[in-house]
């Protein structure tokens, strides 16, 4: 199971929007899975609008984290605040064995559960590593890259690393 399950009934959606808060222990196995110093909350505020078998979410997530910088690996703190729009559909699809498949624009945010129930809390989850950025740098990060040669003149910009290629006579 997910470090962050918080599982819904399509049979039993309220007009009310839901609150999904990780405690301490989910904050903990979501820093773990995400390979970050520490997550200190998740918290989403969802509506869920059931067409049928479909169910759309919409809502806002929110959460504080602390991500090393990509360069220096000193600790960053970052606030994540980001929509959420999701779709949550049968999945009725049948299942062929390594066989490529398009979506459309309007697909790319469909979930497919199977049964009566999908995991919004594990959607959300996800959610939250999408908007982790995997290149952070902080204030040091120019520092680092000085004292490692990797900065002056002709050491950076677009064409530093074809200029290095490029023989000296």
């Amino acid at each position: 199971m997910s470090e962050f399950t918080r599982l819904v009934d399509v049979r039993s959606i309220l007009a009310a929007p839901l609150n999904l808060i990780a405690s301490p222990e989910e904050c903990a196995a979501l820093a773990a899975r995400f390979a970050i110093p520490a997550v200190h909350s998740v918290e989403a505020e969802v509506s869920l609008e059931r067409n049928g078998a479909e169910v759309s979410a919409t809502g806002r997530l929110k959460a504080a984290i602390t991500q090393s910088c990509a360069v220096s690996g000193e600790a960053l703190a970052v606030t994540i605040d980001e929509p959420i729009k999701l779709r949550f559909v049968p999945d009725n699809r049948p299942a062929v064995p390594n066989e490529e498949i398009e979506l459309a624009a309007d697909e790319l945010d469909d979930v497919p559960y199977s049964g009566t129930q999908f995991d919004l809390g594990e959607e959300i989850a996800q959610s939250v590593a999408l908007a982790i950025d995997p290149y952070l740098t902080g204030p040091q990060a120019e520092e680092v890259r000085r004292r490692a040669g990797l900065l002056g003149a002709g050491t950076s910009g677009p064409f530093a690393a074809l200029a290095s290629l490029k023989k000296k006579d």
